[in-house]
């Protein structure tokens, strides 16, 4: 349904090109599954302390999709390795994954946003 959404909003708003997914703990879950559910839809993701959403790999390719991970080595409400599982499986698949671990919490930082953002300029 998500997917379906985005396609027909970018449809209907005139979008050019595929759109990049940024989420934040549930979001970035969303974002994972939608990587991993509809290859093709999103052009690149970011995603901010996430975990897998799946316990399993799919046979779905995101070939070549861009994804950056960064988890908070301190994040009480993820399990340690959680982002790094999910950044395996979407090698797996096939996107580009870069992955960083902050010292940090579950909230997003400065230094999330400074990574982030130089890697979106990339």
């Amino acid at each position: 349904m998500l997917a379906q959404f985005i396609e027909a909003a970018c449809g209907r708003y005139g979008f050019d090109g595929r759109p990049i997914a940024i989420g934040f703990s549930n979001g970035a879950i969303m974002a994972a599954a939608l990587l991993l559910t509809d290859p093709g839809l999103l052009a690149a993701a970011v995603l901010f302390r996430p975990l897998s959403p799946f316990t399993y790999d799919l046979p779905h390719r995101p070939d070549g999709t861009p994804v950056l991970i960064i988890d908070g080595d301190n994040d009480s409400r993820r399990s340690p390795g959680d982002g790094l599982r999910l950044a395996e499986r979407l090698v797996r698949a096939g996107a580009l994954v870069t992955h960083h671990a902050l010292p940090v919490g579950h909230a997003i930082t400065s230094e999330d946003r400074r990574i982030a953002r130089e890697w979106l300029r990339a």
